[in-house]
């Protein structure tokens, strides 16, 4: 006797329909105030001449990393300019900014929640599992459904699959700050404002930077990904390769990528270390 098939492709589509045809207004907001964002960053990033831009990164990464990394960031910048990506990249980076941005304003104070209620705990974390298992390009489907094409869906559907890291190792380094430090402050008649923000945040930054940096290099990864739904950028570069089976050009657009993930990953791993100490 054959089972009957549950239904759940339906229930999702039915769910999908009726959250577009009640929450329209919300969704228009949410696609206004990212693209704002997102063109925020391009008008900085694009509307800057490039050679006065590249000296200002490459200046910033020198003062931050020291000066093997501002090589590094010179000889990797004047390579994407001469291969001539610069403009893709800064939109890519538009797009890596914006979704890194969003995750940490929404990440970090949702891990701060789980770390205060275990309750808020034991809800969000299956769906962390669920998001980080779940493959990125299903993310798509509903990022177009209710945000159409275009770089806005890229960016939610980077927000979806890079912000667990920020919220579980937030969580882990509230949690972590001993708790003998804590009874301390609480015996001093902290208030629990005065515990987090000069407790326990300055401790669990470390832990916090490491969550971070990981959004990071994952709403990179979403770069091509998101190509294939209207976002700009490098990803366009190596789908349409990928598309033409045009290797070289592939190597290229993969190399600028490599670049850039670089360039954040060293600069975010150094504040991660300053703030050790």
């Amino acid at each position: 006797m054959d089972i009957p098939k549950i239904p759940l492709g339906s229930w999702i589509e039915a769910l999908e329909d009726w959250m577009s045809a009640n929450f329209g207004p919300f969704f228009d907001v949410i696609k206004f105030v990212i693209g704002m964002i997102v063109k925020g960053f391009d008008i900085v990033l694009r509307g800057t001449p490039d050679l006065l831009l590249l000296v200002i990164l490459v200046a910033l990464t020198w003062y931050i990393a020291k000066w093997r990394m501002g090589l590094f960031a010179l000889i990797g910048l004047l390579l994407i300019h001469n291969l001539g990506y610069w403009s893709n990249a800064m939109q890519t980076l538009s797009l890596v900014l914006t979704a890194a941005l969003l995750s940490i304003v929404i990440g970090v104070p949702l891990g701060i929640l789980c770390a205060r209620k275990n309750v808020v705990q034991n809800i969000v974390t299956p769906v962390l599992d669920f998001m980080q298992t779940m493959p990125a390009f299903v993310y798509l489907l509903p990022a177009i459904s209710f945000f159409s094409l275009g770089i806005v869906p890229g960016v939610i559907s980077s927000i979806i699959f890079a912000i667990p890291p920020t919220i579980r190792l937030t969580n882990l380094g509230i949690r972590q700050v001993p708790q003998e430090l804590v009874e301390a402050a609480d015996a001093f008649g902290s208030t629990p404002s005065q515990k987090l923000y000069k407790l326990q945040l300055p401790l669990a930054m470390p832990t916090i930077m490491a969550g971070i940096n990981q959004t990071i290099m994952l709403s990179l990864s979403m770069v091509v990904i998101a190509s294939m739904i209207g976002a700009q950028g490098v990803g366009t570069d190596v789908l349409r390769a990928v598309q033409q089976t045009r290797i070289g050009t592939g190597f290229e657009a993969g190399l600028v990528i490599v670049i850039l993930a670089i360039l954040l990953d060293r600069l975010t791993q150094t504040v991660m270390k300053k703030s050790k100490k």
